[in-house]
């Protein structure tokens, strides 16, 4: 595993926050504390390996911390919440925001220190799967870690969104995508799109794959796929 895991921990109580940071950092890790879901939000949170959220924080709970998190930001680093309290139903919550481990109040820090260790490893392992992984098709590359397209020597930035695209069109061979499947595909959690926006994206991609923008091909009145 990486040396320097960086930790956030939101959390209201001073008290908790000392007992986490300090047997955290006696880890190893890298922690920073905060006592509100709005002051976490004004982190770099891409930066982090773990998050350790409090869900009744304020005016914003952890879960809705989460949520944002995942749906609008695109995190997807682990997440831990801390609480007080531990029904079934805040359990399911937990989980359907996007929570990797729940912990009820009073807990055991040896026990916290091995469920984070056990996050961390796994996160790592499959982040290391993640970055080594490129798919090569039919003269182009796709770039998993760095989300380009890669035409020989060259790498082409793409957008998110047009990765993604690309991504689905070329895993899916011959499989014809309609604008309406692509829209909820690659679009889900956005509220305002359109069909047209997925043919400026289209054009977009062609045209940064250059010499081959025919893999992508459309069918009038069907929809978009891919085939060298």
């Amino acid at each position: 595993m990486k040396d320097n895991f960086r930790i956030l921990v939101a959390e209201d109580e001073d008290d908790i926050c000392e007992i986490l940071q300090f047997n955290l950092e006696s880890e190893g890790y890298k922690v920073d504390v905060v006592h509100s879901a709005e002051d976490a939000l004004q982190k770099k949170l891409i930066d982090y390996d773990l998050f350790l959220l409090d869900v009744m924080m304020g005016r914003m709970t952890g879960f809705a911390l989460a949520q944002k998190m995942r749906k609008e930001l695109d995190i997807n680093t682990p997440i831990i919440f801390l609480t007080a309290r531990d029904n079934e139903n805040d359990l399911l919550t937990g989980f359907s925001v996007g929570a990797d481990d729940y912990m009820a109040k009073p807990f055991s820090i040896r026990e916290l220190q091995a469920r984070v260790k056990t996050i961390l490893k796994r996160s790592y392992q499959k982040e290391r799967i993640q970055e080594s992984t490129i798919l090569n098709i039919g003269g182009i590359g796709l770039d998993n870690k760095t989300k380009r397209l890669m035409i020989g020597d060259k790498k082409i930035d793409l957008t998110r969104k047009e990765f993604e695209i690309l991504l689905l069109l070329t895993k899916n061979q011959g499989r014809i995508f309609s604008r309406e499947e692509i829209l909820s595909r690659i679009w889900a959690n956005d509220v305002i799109v359109t069909d047209r926006t997925v043919d400026v994206n289209m054009t977009r991609l062609r045209k940064k794959m250059d010499e081959f923008s025919g893999y992508v091909r459309n069918k009038p009145g069907y929809g978009y796929y891919f085939e060298i």
